[in-house]
């Protein structure tokens, strides 16, 4: 009898970067730069997660939300290639409409929704975004609407 001791499968991620934003604190003797990234990471077996990684520094912000993204992963049901039904996910003024498509459709979406359909593994899907644009918003009402999807 056979065993083996200390072999584990490494999950390869779809990391994107959605958006930069540069920030700045004005203080008593000057202005205090900072950056917040928007991340999203899925291993496109329908796992995925967000994050907003804060840093001085370009690089050391997406670091962090690459980091805190992989540790927040959310499970999201896909129905063959696309998803189970239509709805409407919904954070703050944001309003995101998902609709199942067919199969070679594609995912027709913006730059924020498209990343997370990608990380997630969904291959065909029709979006609208409605209301507001915000990246963040956009990102955090298609994970609420995902999230809500029956299997």
């Amino acid at each position: 009898m056979a065993e083996i001791i200390g072999t584990r499968q490494q999950a390869e991620y779809i990391e994107k970067i959605v958006c930069i934003n540069r920030v700045s604190k004005v203080t008593k003797g000057m202005k205090r730069l900072s950056f917040s990234a928007l991340v999203v990471v899925g291993d496109t077996q329908g796992n995925v997660g967000i994050a907003l990684g804060k840093a001085r520094e370009v690089a050391e912000a997406i670091r962090k939300g690459l980091s805190k993204a992989r540790r927040d992963l959310i499970s999201v049901p896909v129905y063959g290639t696309t998803i189970s039904h239509k709805i409407i996910g919904k954070f703050g003024a944001a309003q995101v409409l998902l609709k199942p498509a067919s199969e070679g459709t594609g995912i027709i979406a913006a730059g924020p929704v498209r990343a997370i359909c990608e990380a997630a593994g969904i291959k065909d899907i029709l979006t609208k975004c409605l209301k507001s644009n915000n990246p963040i918003n956009v990102v955090k009402a298609t994970l609420q609407g995902l999230t809500n999807l029956k299997p």
